[in-house]
């Protein structure tokens, strides 16, 4: 590009990441000084392109983090994140062509020949002071913007400036493809440092209005005695924070139980009662919550199998606590194991919960009890999975069809209830079932 009389500069986020000492997972490039055609020509000699935003002048190298653009500008002309007019212009300087962006932290450029660095809106600066401060009047255009605030200001653990909290706060969220607004908060589960500074920020700028189910977490009381830090929603932010700090290497497992816990106490605000004794409590919450929570999520995403993973483990959030207490049986155990799928999940769910209410210690010995029991039954991290299927009811000369279901299930339930644990014994327990329908 240099040769051809062009000039290439790394932009956004890998300039951010590369300031942090970060390696940065992609690799964005803006060319100036060669027209679209041109520069097409020239990446397609030694690549294939993927021209993922050719009205936006950008292009993607095939297998590769690599994305390069041409200089822009976009002015907002119609409503959702499509509805910009975007002129693409070769020649534009980067001043002027970084004012598109969000916030200067992601506004820097970087020469990769000479090492310069380009920073018209004070980015850098910015990052070594950890800010976050939008890049200019153009900020309101985009509302997504307000909720990447929000995970930047969690990753990076930012204090938001009071110009760009108040301009947030004039924002609308209008209809954003559902997948945008759960990227962002995907990026907030699994990459937040102090998750609980970017839901504050969201806080901070009335945004909580466009998620009810938190909003009504705030002023919601809870018992002094067993809830010392305060509120519901003061107790979610010290529990994401805590959650942060028992992820593992598996980013579904951590969105997973991230979510679970972010959604675990939705059901206080509508159980919430103060008692004769007065003692507040929120009885069944759990159950309740879980309802809620489905709800939420089914806004932000149409992951079905996400939906079905989170939702027992909010409905579920209390149970090592109880089943330590009731000092549970090994066929409660595996039930749990079956609604769950997960009990190692759950009780990192249970854990985050328990952390949450400083200054009450974050010692959780009923979970490390669960976990033992639990993998004693081998349900520690899969749920039960049933011995006696189909197959073998048809080896009986059984037909096939709906008189195989209670057949099954009361397998099942002897099985969970730990009256076999193989085969052999399975098929002896389903020899006697067989028997005694016979005999009926």
């Amino acid at each position: 590009m240099d040769a051809e009389g062009g000039q290439v500069l790394l932009v956004g986020g890998c300039v951010r990441d590369a300031a942090l000492d970060l390696a940065p997972k992609d690799l964005d490039l803006e060319v100036r000084g060669i027209q679209a055609d041109h520069l097409r020509t020239l990446l397609a000699r030694g690549h294939g392109l993927d021209e993922v935003g050719k009205s936006f002048g950008i292009l993607k190298l095939k297998n590769s983090p690599i994305e390069v653009s041409l200089p822009r500008t976009e002015t907002k002309a119609g409503m959702g994140h499509k509805g910009f007019e975007v002129e693409v212009d070769p020649q534009l300087p980067f001043p002027e062509a970084s004012a598109r962006r969000d916030f200067t932290i992601n506004a820097m450029g970087l020469d990769p020949l000479s090492g310069e660095l380009l920073d018209p809106h004070g980015g850098r600066k910015d990052l070594e002071d950890k800010v976050l401060r939008h890049v200019g009047p153009a900020f309101v255009e985009d509302p997504l913007r307000v909720l990447r605030g929000m995970q930047f200001v969690a990753r990076m653990q930012l204090t938001a400036e009071p110009e760009t909290i108040a301009l947030c706060s004039t924002i609308d969220l209008e209809e954003l493809p559902r997948e945008r607004i759960f990227e962002e908060w995907r990026k907030l589960i699994l990459k937040g440092k102090s998750i609980s500074m970017g839901l504050r920020f969201l806080q901070s700028t009335t945004w909580l209005r466009f998620f009810p189910e938190l909003e009504a977490l705030v002023d919601c009381p809870q018992d002094p005695e067993w809830h010392p830090e305060g509120d519901v929603w003061i107790h979610t932010l010290h529990c994401m924070d805590a959650f942060s700090k028992l992820r593992v290497d598996d980013d579904w497992e951590n969105l997973v139980v991230g979510l679970a816990v972010l959604c675990h106490d939705f059901g206080k605000p509508a159980t919430t009662v103060v008692a004769s004794d007065g003692r507040i409590r929120s009885p069944k919450h759990e159950h309740e919550g879980a309802e809620i929570a489905r709800c939420f999520l089914a806004r932000m995403t149409n992951h079905k199998d996400l939906l079905e993973q989170v939702i027992p483990l909010v409905r579920r959030h209390l149970a090592p606590h109880v089943f330590h207490n009731d000092q549970a049986g090994d066929g409660a155990i595996r039930r749990l194991a079956k609604e769950v799928t997960r009990i190692d999940r759950l009780v990192r769910v249970a854990t985050a919960d328990m952390a949450g209410r400083p200054p009450k210690p974050a010692e959780f010995p009923e979970g490390n009890w669960l976990l033992e029991r639990a993998e004693a039954l081998k349900v520690k991290d899969s749920a039960p999975a049933p011995i006696v299927q189909g197959r073998h009811l048809i080896k009986r000369g059984l037909p096939a069809g709906p008189g195989f279901k209670p057949i099954l299930d009361k397998c099942f339930e002897a099985q969970l209830d730990g009256l076999f644990t193989d085969l052999p014994s399975g098929l002896a327990y389903l020899s006697q079932v067989l028997e005694k329908n016979d005999s009926n």
